[in-house]
């Protein structure tokens, strides 16, 4: 700050300098001026000028110094009292701005926060005549048809289900739930809402739950859930999905793996990237890339750790390893 003050300030000095040069000059040349007392005046000058931007080193930069800390928040209550005329053009213009923005940006939440809602009552509106599409459906006798439809109702049903998530994400801390939650029930579940799809497939599933509860919200681990059994069926090819439940280290471990096409090991580190689709398989329109991006920032304030490990055309396994019990104080206390 020091620099940068003596290089504003520094026309000022070079004129002061220039002025004390030009009386020594003067007194050099003109025999009248006694030299040694013109040089002792200066000397004085100089000591005292350099006292005073001292002084005013300290009251002119408290301003800027509080503008230099800032964080850029909107919220100007931190900056110091402006007490030049210049310090107070700033600071009104500043606040002219923050105060703006403050406004457009409540204007843009509000939006935002209507477009939420409003798709979200839009989906649960789309559930309804989903469902009644699904019972019409059972209904059919043609059994080539009737598989195929249920697969594009799953398609629909999952991404409705996947965008529900989505928008309810950045308010996961309010939604949460903590309870007992017995594994087999979610498992099954979630296995019962993808089999019309498994038997197109001819995928069975190979289940060892040790662990049969554990501590987290049922609701979102659920979700999780769904994401993982999703990419193993879309991604296998007439194989069993083994689903295993055991315990490590005090942690209850969760594992979920596929034998189908696997991960390219330059893909692996960005799977969970938002919007990410694989890089060796382009003609897959099919995929958002939103799937396991919901599902690391869902297990995130659940305290679930998301390890993945695969190989090219021999499969994938996703590994969910959840707290230990004493965790679970600080997802309370969010």
């Amino acid at each position: 700050m020091i620099k940068r003050y003596l290089i504003e300030k520094r026309s000022w000095i070079i004129l002061f300098l220039f002025m004390q040069f030009l009386i020594i000059f003067i007194a050099y040349i003109d025999s009248t001026i006694p030299l040694k007392a013109i040089l002792y005046i200066v000397f004085l000058f100089i000591i005292i000028f350099s006292i005073f931007l001292i002084i005013r080193y300290n009251k002119e930069t408290k301003f800027y110094k509080s503008l230099q800390e800032w964080e850029y928040n909107l919220d100007v209550a931190g900056l110091a009292d402006p007490e030049s005329p210049f310090e107070k053009m700033i600071e009104k213009s500043i606040t002219h701005q923050a105060d703006l923005l403050n406004q457009i940006t409540s204007q843009n939440l509000m939006t935002v926060a209507q477009e939420k809602d409003d798709l979200l009552s839009w989906i649960h509106e789309v559930k309804t005549p989903l469902t009644a599409m699904h019972l019409m459906i059972e209904r059919l006798e043609d059994a080539s048809l009737k598989s195929h439809l249920i697969y594009e109702w799953l398609r629909i049903h999952l991404l409705l289900d996947q965008q529900l998530h989505q928008k309810r994400i950045s308010f996961i801390e309010n939604d949460l739930y903590i309870e007992k939650t017995d594994l087999n029930t979610l498992v099954f579940n979630e296995i019962k809402t993808l089999q019309s799809w498994c038997i197109q497939k001819g995928i069975g599933f190979d289940i060892e739950l040790e662990i049969t509860e554990v501590l987290s919200d049922a609701k979102w681990l659920a979700f999780i859930l769904r994401q993982l059994l999703t990419n193993a069926v879309k991604y296998s090819e007439k194989t069993d999905i083994m689903i295993k439940s055991y315990e490590k280290n005090d942690q209850t471990i969760l594992e979920v793996t596929d034998f189908g096409r696997g991960i390219d090991p330059k893909d692996v580190p960005r799977i969970f990237d938002k919007g990410f689709t694989s890089t060796t398989k382009h003609h897959d329109n099919a995929a958002t890339g939103m799937g396991l991006y919901l599902t690391k920032k869902a297990a995130k304030p659940l305290l679930i750790n998301i390890h993945v490990q695969s190989k090219l055309e021999v499969g994938t396994s996703f590994t969910l390893t959840f707290p230990k019990r004493n965790e679970f104080i600080n997802i309370m206390g969010m």
